[in-house]
């Protein structure tokens, strides 16, 4: 006899194959493509992360992570990437900045 299914799982969105996805985000470094991924996340933006190393075949030299978004989510990803990178430029200079008052 059959298994019969639990009414309790719930069945998994698929993702749309013919949904549009568009790049939001490159990096030569694993790490930083996480942080991203985790931003987006936190953020409720789904996101796909894929290495870009599967193309070294076709495109020698090119490495590294992108992490793509559906096309609705795009303009809110790209806009919370340059904050964050922003807010981290910003950190940099008053670190800088200490450390100069210091010397």
């Amino acid at each position: 006899m059959a298994a019969q299914p639990d009414a309790k799982t719930e069945e998994q969105p698929r993702p749309d194959p013919d949904e549009k996805l568009i790049k939001v985000f490159d990096s030569e470094e694993e790490s930083e493509a996480l942080v991203v991924k985790g931003l987006l996340d936190s953020a409720g933006i789904e996101s796909d992360l894929q290495s870009a190393s599967l193309l070294q075949d076709a495109f020698p030299g090119l490495g590294g992570m992108i992490i793509q978004v559906r096309e609705e989510d795009a303009e809110k990803a790209l806009q919370l990437i340059t904050e964050s990178r922003q807010a981290a430029a910003e950190d940099a200079d008053d670190e800088v900045d200490d450390d100069e008052t210091k010397a």
